[in-house]
């Protein structure tokens, strides 16, 4: 250290403790307490961390060991006999590209479906006065708290016989089964009964009630209407919200498995073909590999780990295109939260 910045640390050193000897000692408390909370604040985000971080490690490791490996002592978490063929009969018994894709169109086409029927009806409960309003704002609450497994009947014999108002069966004879395609879904999605509708309508209703009003009183007085104040002045501001419910949406909907066992049986999602996997995994090695012992436990688990991976990667290159959106949503909007 040259002289020159000697001089000035022991300059800096001789006034900070001139300062904390005004202040009789809070400063040095202070920079103390400053410290120790940064400490415990780095603690419990690297625990944080590490609890969400390790079991996909974990998963990562596994995926890329043979069946030996997995019963080796000395094999932790580095594979000794490195292999791919894992993801390979992973994606066999998923038939991943078709099902990605299948997965990918019903998870986005739902996403927007929902997303813009939630916001018509956030808005509508945040700027609009109309008969019953609070009834039904409670019964969005419902849609939030109760789980839509108790519904599972009715929407099943719904859908199974499903008629409007009688005139299906007058004119065809018939109910229509509806059971099996993602009509149902996007019939739910339309009428905001899909899953987490009411989050997602609670969420944008308490964004707009944020916005002050005066906004809108102004485009009124510019010759806006309703409609055009709302897509022109109203969702430029709702891009951030708007953003963080389509993330949860589409992710919500990729890993669903009620509502997907339920309606869209006939079609292969991902969700779907991994609840499988094991199962297809036995089949294969009695009947292709001739092998009547079956599949050890422990490389099911590896399979099924494998096929977990290769399901929620897609939802991580989605969530790093959607954090960056969402943050620019954030910096150019004119309403800070």
């Amino acid at each position: 250290m040259s002289k020159v910045g000697a001089l000035s640390l022991r300059k800096r050193y001789k006034l900070y403790w001139e300062r904390n000897k005004k202040s009789q000692g809070y400063l040095l408390k202070k920079n103390i307490s400053d410290i120790i909370y940064r400490i415990i604040r780095v603690v419990l985000l690297f625990g944080m961390c590490f609890l969400i971080l390790q079991p996909i490690l974990q998963k990562i490791s596994i995926s890329f060991m043979a069946e030996r490996d997995l019963y080796n002592p000395m094999v932790i978490s580095v594979p000794e006999n490195f292999t791919t063929d894992n993801y390979q009969l992973a994606a066999m018994f998923m038939d991943y590209g078709k099902t990605l894709w299948n997965t990918f169109f019903v998870s986005l086409t739902i996403s927007l479906l929902q997303i813009a029927m939630c916001t018509l009806a956030g808005y509508g409960f945040a700027r609009f006065d109309f008969p019953f309003k609070k009834f039904w704002f409670a019964c969005v609450m419902l849609v939030i708290i109760i789980p839509p497994q108790t519904l599972s009947t009715s929407l099943h014999l719904h859908f199974r016989y499903f008629d409007i108002l009688g005139l299906i069966k007058l004119f065809t004879g018939d109910t229509l089964n509806l059971r099996g395609s993602v009509v149902p879904y996007y019939l739910m999605s339309m009428g905001c009964m899909g899953l987490k509708n009411g989050l997602y309508i609670y969420m944008i209703r308490q964004f707009f009630r944020n916005i002050p009003k005066e906004l809108e009183e102004a485009a009124y007085v510019d010759g806006c209407g309703t409609l055009k104040t709302f897509l022109r002045i109203m969702l430029p501001d709702a891009k951030p919200i708007l953003t963080s419910c389509f993330l949860f949406a589409f992710v919500w909907q990729w890993t669903d498995g009620f509502y997907s066992s339920t309606f869209l049986g006939n079609i292969k999602l991902l969700s779907l073909q991994l609840s499988q996997i094991g199962e297809k995994l036995g089949h294969y090695i009695v009947n292709t590999l001739k092998n009547n012992a079956g599949a050890s436990i422990g490389y099911t688990n590896c399979i099924v780990a494998t096929g977990t991976l290769m399901v929620i990667v897609p939802l991580i290159v989605l969530y790093l295109f959607a954090q960056k959106g969402f943050v620019e949503s954030l910096s150019s909007s004119g309403i800070k939260m």
